[in-house]
């Protein structure tokens, strides 16, 4: 059987990548460093990307309905490694969280779950570090060093089903059906890129995971999600965790730009929210914090008229929190309330705690590099 350590990347390579290209700029870089007319063009990056994405080609050569001397020429101008695993750890419950190494000092995690959605789901990160500062979050006491590229977002896509052995990718019992941006980083911070990794995931010719099993976290980024929504069709989450704008101001600090009623406002205009498209609203679990019964009432009166689901996510410990978790019991009464009110409000599972890959507990050791570094390194990358 195939294993990690066999499919490890080759060297960093002084050619550019492919990845993180939608299909036009795909076309557009081929035409452009290989002189290929309009058309030759256009029909080779649809086999270059089916090979990519679909495939999970590694290796120029194994594009076979390209004729050779043309893999040679892509070969010799793109590469096709991926970033480095740095670690791999597998939970108890088949949780397999990932540290990937995109450049000296770029490090980011990824945590494949399976058995969520349809088949698995891996949270995917959009930054390195974090520059909300939420309480709860261990995230959080990380420094931001830079948001992440569309190709290293990709990247851990790829990584994910090269190790869960998914190729290729339309195949019928898959193990990844859902992607979830609820790893490191505010991803309406990194919009652009974000919406450019979504647009190539959910490539029918690809990767292929539809948008409406595609969801973005948010903390709060209220001036970015009607363009979320008209740019990505994907599913909205809020991390909301309070009732009132006190509270929320210590948990979620983000709150003092965009208090509740402005978040909600946005929520309520979101694109394409209806019933069968709800907005999902991530409620962490703090002791004698935020878990009474009238912060549960107090939480479906805010909610009124907005298509919505409630997450109940027990909080998941880390060195240094300030918090406990709730008792079961009292979650379990919480949810009571809301349901009753007509609200789905599943419990979710903590998985990967083991391995400090559940919710709120992602942390790379990535430090930001000086300027004087990173110039150096651009300037001699193959040192």
């Amino acid at each position: 059987m195939t294993t990690l350590l066999d499919l490890a990347p080759e060297k960093p390579a002084t050619r550019p990548s492919l990845f993180g290209l939608d299909r036009e700029g795909l076309r557009a870089r081929l035409a452009e460093d290989l002189g290929l007319e309009p058309k030759p063009a256009k029909m080779r990056a649809s086999q270059v990307w089916q090979w990519v994405y679909g495939h999970g080609a590694r290796s120029f050569d194994d594009m076979t309905n390209i004729a050779k001397d043309m893999r040679s020429r892509l070969k010799e101008t793109y590469s096709l490694a991926r970033p480095e695993i740095t670690e791999r750890q597998v939970s108890s419950d088949g949780t397999r969280k990932y540290l990937i190494r995109f450049a000296p000092g770029i490090e980011a995690e990824a945590v494949y779950i399976p058995g969520v959605g349809r088949a698995g789901a891996l949270c995917v990160s959009s930054q390195v570090g974090c520059t909300l500062n939420c309480t709860f979050c261990h995230t959080g006491t990380q420094a931001l060093v830079r948001n992440l590229t569309a190709e290293e977002i990709v990247a851990q896509v790829l990584v994910c089903k090269d190790d869960i052995e998914e190729w290729p990718s339309s195949r019928d019992d898959r193990k990844l059906s859902n992607i979830v941006f609820m790893g490191m980083g505010e991803p309406l911070y990194n919009l652009d890129h974000v919406a450019r990794a979504i647009d190539i995931i959910s490539d029918n010719e690809g990767i292929s995971i539809s948008r409406r099993r595609i969801t973005v976290s948010t903390s709060g980024v209220v001036s970015e999600m009607q363009a979320l929504g008209e740019r990505t069709d994907a599913m909205l989450a809020i991390s909301l965790h309070a009732t009132n704008d006190e509270l929320r101001n210590e948990l979620v600090p983000i709150n003092k730009k965009w208090p509740l009623k402005d978040l909600l406002d946005a929520c309520r205009a979101y694109p394409g929210t209806s019933n069968s498209k709800r907005i999902t609203f991530e409620y962490v679990m703090l002791d004698g914090v935020n878990d009474s019964d009238a912060e549960a009432k107090e939480l479906v009166r805010l909610l009124r008229g907005i298509p919505a689901k409630i997450n109940l996510i027990p909080f998941n410990p880390w060195p240094g929190s300030p918090y406990a978790c709730s008792s079961w019991e009292r979650i379990e009464e919480f949810a009571d309330i809301v349901n009753a009110a007509g609200y789905a409000s599943p419990i979710r599972t903590p998985r990967g705690r083991d391995i400090s890959a559940a919710c709120g507990q992602l942390k790379s050791e990535s430090i930001k590099q000086r300027a004087s570094d990173r110039r150096k390194s651009a300037s001699n990358p193959a040192a």
